[in-house]
Parts: C-alpha cells; sequence; structure tokens
C-alpha cells in the first residue's frame, strides 16, 4: 500500500485522511501518516467526532471539566473539536510551510444543521477560523444553495475555505462562481490572495 500512495503522491496526488481523534494526535499516529504514508491533509466532520467521542477515554476528562463549567453541548462540542483540529495543524504545519501552503491543511465543517442558512453559516465559520487560529485551517461549508453566498462572504473576509455537499455539475459551476466571487472581494478587502 505505501508503494501505491508513494506512486500517486509522486503523481501530484495530495493525499488526505478523513479521519480525526485525539488518539491520533496523542499516539503521534497522524505524524506517523505524514511521514510512512504520505498524508497530507486531514478533514474532520461531525460524524468523525462522534465516533472519536464514543470510541475511547481520551476526552473523559475534558468532558468532565466542560460540565462542571456548565458547558452546554454546543458549546462542548465547540471546545473539543477545535481544540483537536488545533492540534491537526499544528502537527501538519511543516507541510502547509513546506509546500507554500499548497498542503498540510486540515478542514474543520460549520454545524451540518445550517446547511439552508447563509447567515448562521457565515457566523459559525468565522467563529471556527477565530477559536483555531492557525493559518492552515480550512472552514468546510456545504455546497448548498444558502451555502454558495456564505462561501463568498467567508472567502471575502480572508477565511480559507472548502466545499462539501457537491454532487453534480450545476452546484459546482455555483460554487466555483461563489469561489471567484470571494476572491475577487477578499482582494478589494485588502486580504492577501497568495494564502
Amino acid at each position: 500500500m505505501n508503494d501505491r500512495l508513494k506512486a500517486l503522491a509522486d503523481a501530484g496526488v495530495s493525499i488526505w485522511l478523513d479521519d480525526l481523534s485525539r488518539e491520533r494526535l496523542e499516539t503521534g499516529n497522524l505524524a506517523d501518516l505524514m511521514k510512512n504514508r504520505h498524508v497530507v491533509g486531514v478533514t474532520s466532520n461531525p460524524a468523525i467526532f462522534q465516533t472519536a467521542l464514543a470510541d475511547g477515554e481520551r476526552y473523559d476528562e475534558q468532558v468532565r471539566q466542560l460540565a462542571a463549567d456548565g458547558a452546554d453541548v454546543d458549546r462542548a462540542t465547540l471546545v473539543i473539536t477545535t481544540d483537536d483540529v488545533r492540534e491537526a495543524c499544528k502537527v501538519m504545519r511543516p507541510v502547509f510551510d513546506a509546500t507554500d501552503g499548497v498542503d498540510g491543511r486540515v478542514s474543520i465543517e460549520v454545524s451540518p444543521g445550517l446547511a439552508h442558512s447563509t447567515d448562521e453559516t457565515v457566523t459559525e465559520a468565522a467563529t471556527l477560523w477565530e477559536t483555531v487560529d492557525q493559518p492552515n485551517l480550512l472552514i468546510k461549508i456545504p455546497g448548498t444553495k444558502e451555502g454558495w453566498p456564505a462561501i463568498t462572504q467567508t472567502i471575502a473576509a480572508g477565511i480559507s475555505v472548502n466545499v462539501t455537499l457537491i454532487f453534480g455539475l450545476e452546484q459546482y459551476r455555483n460554487v466555483m462562481e461563489a469561489y471567484v466571487a470571494g476572491l475577487e472581494q477578499a482582494a478589494d478587502n485588502g486580504h492577501d490572495l497568495s494564502t
């Protein structure tokens, strides 16, 4: 498998891991996958974090502390997920730096419940960006009709975005238009487009 992954990486394919957990971070597994399996990016989503929380004890202490502090489920979810994503960004940072930002990115998704609310998606994207506070973060926004303007507004604010839930050419076309419009607005807003 490693030879095939190396061949793909040598051909210019960016190999991403569709999984993130505190166990991967604390055991060095993510760093090992970067070194030995050519992984250059990580994506996460609520289902991935749900599995990570259910399958291990590495979150127990933090969950107890958040409960003792009176955090509701939304606050606890934000803290836990952004902590893991921040740490994954730090692990991936050498790849990000070595590739001038082409690779070495980590993605966190806005809440799927916001897929049909432009304003709430934009607000949550900004919150995630500010909370993680790492240059190699990507905010994953759904490619829904309401997501298109959220993509534009988020990029215009200087926040890096990737898009999920694209199931057809028309959606893809609208996402591309939203992306370009966001870049144009970001440039007008004085953001450095090279990043």
